[in-house]
């Protein structure tokens, strides 16, 4: 069985530890503890892991958030795996800080990389697992709130969120998507 576990984000140094890159981090912290690493491939850095008789392709889109859907159409294809086999690894502004909830469908809700995913792959039925990065923005001020970095108490709690979202790509990928979201989402 192979997965593709694809982690959003925006390429270069001046989005690194932004909210809007949490998709990316989550996906380094996972392979740095699997002692898995990143290699620059078509449209994506792409790692790859083999567990419990899977195989998980790890990608992050070289293509800037709202082209996301490029890369991950591209490798979907070329791996041929079933859309029902992609989750999606996203920040999520509805909700708090560190809360994880894993979704098999559902809108864009004004993210223009999940946008740019359901116009290229056809529709919203595809895993996604959002990660809150809370909402303490003023009104008009989303963008810059998204492509600012985590605040320091939020950095310390990072590590710990991000290991329980890696616990929930490997249950994704092992017990399958309604069974993860009736263990982990609260």
């Amino acid at each position: 069985m192979k997965y593709l576990i694809a982690g959003l984000g925006n390429i270069g140094p001046e989005y690194e530890l932004t909210r809007h890159n949490i998709g990316f981090l989550t996906l380094d912290r996972f392979a740095d503890l699997h002692k898995i690493h990143f290699t620059t491939d078509r449209l994506a850095n792409k790692a790859e892991l083999k567990y419990k008789g899977r195989q998980l392709h790890l990608i992050k889109p070289n293509t800037f958030m709202n082209l996301s859907g490029k890369a991950i159409a591209y490798w979907l294809q070329d791996l041929k795996i079933p859309k029902e086999n992609l989750l999606v690894v996203v920040d999520e502004l509805a909700l708090p800080f560190g809360s994880l909830r894993m979704r098999t469908k559902g809108s864009a809700a004004g993210h223009n990389g999940l946008k740019n995913i359901e116009q290229l792959l056809g529709g919203q039925d595809y895993s996604r697992l959002r990660m809150g990065v809370g909402n303490d923005f003023a009104k008009g001020q989303q963008v810059d709130y998204v492509l600012s970095n985590f605040s320091q108490e939020q950095f310390t709690e990072l590590p710990t969120i991000m290991d329980k979202a890696g616990e929930m790509i490997l249950s994704f990928c092992t017990i399958g998507a309604e069974r993860t979201m009736n263990f982990f989402n609260t």
